[in-house]
């Protein structure tokens, strides 16, 4: 067996055993940040151009996020174009406030300084890598050393704000990231944050972001929510402070930590939408509000165009969200499995009859018209299907609602035709197996004419006659019937011919098109020996789309038993 494992080191769980966080509910939406310009557009492998930052940075704006990182401006001209170009273009909304990340260098603060010149509305986003790996490998200093960085970096950050406040009137606010928060000591973020508090004049007016970062996930989410409890719990200036959160998914677990971090104090999430960023990514912020409108809490963004945004982010990252990613892969509201089918099926049913204020769909969590998703897709057809699905989707995509006797019937039908093709089919397909199996079905019996008339019977009795011609086998017959009801009078009239043997089951109706084009289909169930089958009939007319359901029935039958030579 490979031993490679023991190479790796576990990860320490953070002294907390009186933790409050698992009992805390999520009861409204953090303060979000869009990092997909910049950490995000850090990790395409062909980053996005000046026209498809734009294109996205509006599309961001139109969601709702009002705090965008835009970009490291003192590290690439490319960002230090659409920096000046948002600025010196007017394209920044009065209400969004622009995020601009950079090292805590000195010629790097003071570049960053001139490229937000003339922006209304700023964050400054300042870091210093502070873990306990990043001091021994990389800086090769002691925890003081990267104290003096950062507080040096503060009081410089500091400095120019005031000067820049003087001149433009600009309103600027600071944020600071303890780099790979994760990998250090819990004692030693808590010191370095306090002391950049101290340096930048933070207080309860005017408070500083303190961003936490998973940068690189090192450990489960409960343990990522113990270490921001116990920040939070042992920062001296937390009133000055606004916790904020910066997961990444190297362990495939950052909207959980996102989550967990929220119970435990965090107030404010920076990520990307679908997740995109450097290795596995950062947190996915769309799926994260979307967890939060499953349980009825407003996430404040808007993603009820969820195409549209899948499309544009598509476009400008060339990245592929994938078919089943949460809530907007293609697949995420389909259903294949025949129980998954039948119970949402059942599920929609149950919402027509029973008004709720509440959405309940088995294996839906949430109403797929709530994204601008469409119902047709939601069960697909393969050989997986049960009979609930072929139902749901004649009915949801053509407004054919199969009497539940019949589901198991056409289903069959439905499958053998996935097994021949050996994959998925359509619901147009699964529409044309209805049409050819009932409703193009005219032989062996075809009725070529018709006449239904009521008779005084006496004593309030009324009887319905019949009277028609039917061809069979290249001979036309006149046939009459006299009866309780059309259908009653229908097989009166069969039996003249010596169509016999047939046994009326049941019937349902309705109509499938509203106005003065309405018809009326009937579903009609016999039986013939211990054999039961069923029959489609469409017209204008009830009784008659009764009685050509009948014939439909029948000729199935006669042609199954010619097929088995019965």
């Amino acid at each position: 067996m490979n031993q490679g494992y023991q190479k790796y080191k576990a990860f320490q769980p953070v002294p907390l055993s009186d933790r409050a966080w698992p009992q805390k509910r999520l009861r409204k939406a953090p303060i979000w940040c869009s990092v997909d310009l910049r950490d995000g557009n850090q990790a395409l492998m062909n980053p996005m151009n000046l026209e498809e930052k734009l294109l996205f940075f509006r599309m961001l704006t139109r969601i709702g996020f009002r705090e965008i990182e835009v970009g490291f401006p003192s590290a690439s001209e490319t960002e230090y174009e659409i920096l000046r170009t948002l600025i010196e273009e007017d394209l920044i909304p009065e209400s969004v406030t622009i995020q601009v990340l950079v090292q805590a260098r000195e010629h790097l603060i003071r570049k960053t300084f001139e490229a937000i010149r003339g922006a209304k509305n700023v964050i400054v986003h300042f870091y210093n890598p502070t873990s306990t790996l990043q001091r021994k490998v990389v800086f090769e200093s002691d925890m003081q050393g990267v104290i003096d960085i950062a507080v040096e970096g503060a009081r410089l950050i500091r400095q120019l704000t005031e000067e820049e406040t003087k001149k433009t009137g600009a309103k600027i606010r600071f944020e600071y990231s303890p780099e790979s928060f994760s990998g250090t000591e819990m004692d030693n973020a808590v010191l370095i944050c306090d002391r950049v508090l101290e340096e930048l004049g933070a207080g309860p007016e005017n408070k500083v972001i303190l961003n936490l970062p998973n940068t690189v996930e090192l450990c489960t989410p409960n343990t990522y929510a113990d270490q921001i409890e116990y920040f939070c719990r042992h920062l001296d200036h937390l009133d000055s402070a606004i916790i904020s959160l910066h997961p990444h998914n190297d362990r495939g677990t950052a909207v959980a930590a996102a989550e967990l971090g929220l119970m435990a104090g965090g107030e404010r999430v920076e990520g990307t939408l679908f997740g995109n960023g450097e290795r596995t990514g950062n947190v996915d912020v769309m799926n994260l509000a979307m967890n939060l409108y499953s349980q009825g809490v407003d996430p404040e963004l808007d993603f009820s165009n969820m195409n549209h945004i899948r499309k544009v982010y598509e476009d400008c990252t060339r990245m592929t969200v994938s078919p089943r990613h949460p809530y907007a892969g293609e697949l995420v509201f389909t259903a294949f499995s025949g129980s998954h089918q039948d119970a949402i099926n059942k599920g929609v049913s149950y919402m027509a009859k029973h008004p709720s204020p509440y959405w309940e769909v088995p294996y839906l969590p949430i109403d797929p018209s709530d994204l601008g998703r469409q119902y047709e897709p939601i069960i697909r057809i393969n050989s997986q299907s049960g009979k609930g699905g072929a139902a749901f989707v004649m009915q949801q995509s053509f407004g054919y609602m199969l009497p539940k006797a019949m589901h198991p019937e056409f289903g069959a039908l439905v499958k053998e035709a996935c097994d021949r093709c050996s994959r998925e089919i359509s619901p147009a397909e699964v529409f044309e197996l209805f049409k050819k199996e009932y409703l193009e079905i005219t032989s062996p019996y075809h009725l070529l004419t018709y006449k239904i008339f009521e008779e005084d019977a006496g004593e309030g009795k009324v009887l319905v006659d019949f009277e028609g011609t039917i061809r069979h086998d290249h001979r036309t017959y006149r046939v009459f019937g006299k009866g309780n009801g059309p259908i009653d009078a229908f097989f009166s009239a069969l039996k003249s011919i010596g169509l016999t043997g047939y046994e009326f089951v049941s019937y349902s109706e309705h109509a499938v098109s509203s106005g003065a084009d309405s018809k009326a289909v009937s579903y009609i169930q016999l039986k013939w020996g211990e054999r039961t089958l069923f029959g489609v009939g469409m017209d204008s007319n009830i009784s008659i789309a009764s009685i050509k359901g009948i014939i439909c029935a029948i000729n199935r039958n006669e042609k199954r038993k010619k097929a088995e030579g019965s």
